[in-house]
């Protein structure tokens, strides 16, 4: 009996462990609620605005791909039917692993793009934006942990160190300063810079002797160094400073995209070439469409936004009320775009183009069809043969590298693209070929031939869609094939014609 006593007293030790640890459970339950319930406020109060900044969009595919989840594994501690169903029912719809990856590579492109430091990104500080939106310690660690796994040594870096930046800074994170410094000395390693990343290594070892990799990776990076101070018959090299990291520390490497440089100059505003000479041959006008009996009365105003290859701008193309129409139809059917693999022909996504895109036919809806007419009175060409209208959107980091509307093999293809929405920042159309950068305006039609009257492609009109850094881009496009056009835009007699 005497040890049933002692028994009993363990089990109400046991007891009251199980209350605290549920009273714990329950106070972050608490925590991460009052948490949520002031950021939905804010969230719901303007949704498209608040998911025009970039990193409220990143944060929120991290929160419902992986912080969600966390709090799922707490609760399921002891299991809320409630919550579980709500998760089930809901879970369908949520953001996965690639999607968060997708977001994180967004922000690292247009950091590349519009030459934003994290520190920029981190504290929210983004051209025209009013809604305040903070990386945290684990966030930045969560962003360069990402550039790493992708063997993204150079964003890795950057990201690694804004985590440190705002850990020395004293704030508040649950990863540790030895994770930290672990990524990002091994990164600095594979940027070539060995006296930092030893530099760093050591500060790693005096923070955790007992490191797993620490001790190695210091003694292998101090013996590469030396072998390579030997070949170059120097005794010794200054060891590297404790200054931060920055952006501009270490050169971006070299991908694909042989006009990475200008393409993305262009999306900054940088190297346009509209000279006052160029723009004294640019117009204003109002374009009946050769005298077309539904432009007599309310004629288009079209402006001139380069003269050669030659690019107009039609104002008031489409109505607020067209635009929501076609909005409307166009979201349920949103799909990720796709390119065709030169190798195999087949449909495929890339990440050289991210935007979602829907094909509207003119059956569909009178809206449709009355902007395939309109199409065809501004432009005097037939849409008979033309492709669907192609309604896309540019969301986060939204982008189409520079790319050929026509087809190279066989030539079938001349513009016209509708802007739908304003955009903040970011988001313009450009081409690297002679330096001219289109801003999107809501309402207009932008239109140029892709091709000449010969039907031979004009290759000067390589273009792109710049990432979109602020905002949410909607475009209609319109590709007008040159069947169908002999009467209207007859062939000239010189390939160039």
């Amino acid at each position: 009996m005497t040890d049933l006593i002692y028994t009993e007293k363990e089990l109400v030790q046991s007891l009251k462990e199980y209350i605290k640890a549920e009273e714990s459970k329950l106070d972050a339950v608490k925590s991460w609620a009052n948490k949520l319930d002031v950021l939905t406020r804010a969230s719901t109060l303007d949704p498209e605005g608040y998911l025009a900044h970039p990193v409220n969009a990143y944060k929120l595919m991290k929160r419902l791909n992986t912080e969600w989840s966390e709090l799922e594994s707490l609760v399921l501690q002891d299991p809320s039917d409630g919550f579980i169903s709500n998760m089930t029912v809901h879970r369908q719809y949520f953001p996965d692993q690639e999607d968060e990856k997708g977001a994180a590579k967004a922000l690292m492109r247009l950091q590349d793009t519009y030459k934003l430091d994290s520190e920029s990104f981190a504290r929210g500080k983004l051209p025209g934006m009013h809604h305040n939106a903070i990386l945290t310690v684990d966030d930045c660690y969560d962003m360069g942990k990402t550039a790493y796994n992708e063997a993204d040594y150079y964003h890795a870096v950057l990201w690694m160190q804004q985590a440190l930046r705002q850990m020395d800074a004293e704030e508040e994170h649950v990863v540790s300063k030895a994770d930290v410094l672990d990524y990002l000395s091994y990164s600095v390693y594979q940027m070539g810079d060995l006296p930092r990343a030893i530099e760093l290594t050591r500060r790693l070892v005096a923070i955790d002797s007992s490191h797993q990799r620490a001790g190695g990776n210091l003694r292998y990076f101090e013996k590469l160094l030396s072998k390579q101070l030997n070949e170059l018959n120097q005794e010794g090299q200054e060891p590297a400073t404790e200054e931060p990291i920055q952006l501009g520390t270490y050169k971006r490497p070299k991908d694909y995209l042989p006009e990475r440089e200008i393409y993305e100059a262009l999306c900054r505003g940088e190297g346009v070439k509209m000279t006052t000479e160029r723009r004294s041959r640019l117009y204003c006008r109002y374009h009946d469409g050769n005298r077309n009996p539904r432009l007599l009365l309310q004629p288009m105003k079209e402006e001139d936004e380069w003269d050669s290859p030659h690019i107009v701008r039609y104002l008031n193309a489409l109505s607020d009320q067209e635009i929501e129409k076609i909005k409307e139809l166009a979201k349920p059917r949103l799909a990720r775009a796709t390119v065709r693999d030169p190798i195999t022909g087949i449909l495929t996504t890339a990440n050289y183009r991210v935007s979602k895109s829907a094909w509207l036919e003119g059956e569909e809806d009178p809206v449709i069809e009355r902007v395939n007419q309109r199409i065809e009175d501004i432009t005097g060409l037939t849409t008979q043969t033309a492709e669907l209208l192609q309604i896309a959107n540019y969301g986060v980091g939204g982008q189409y590298e520079p790319h050929f509307d026509f087809s190279r093999v066989r030539v079938t293809s001349r513009r016209g693209l509708k802007c739908m929405s304003d955009v903040e920042a970011g988001g313009a159309t450009v081409f690297p070929d002679f330096g001219a950068a289109i801003y999107p305006k809501k309402g207009t039609a932008v239109f140029w031939y892709n091709l000449f009257r010969s039907g031979e492609g004009d290759y000067r009109t390589r273009h792109a869609a710049c990432p979109v850094l602020v905002g949410s881009k909607w475009v209609s496009n319109k590709w007008i094939h040159e069947r169908g056009q002999e009467f209207r835009r007859p062939c000239g007699l010189t390939e160039v014609d």
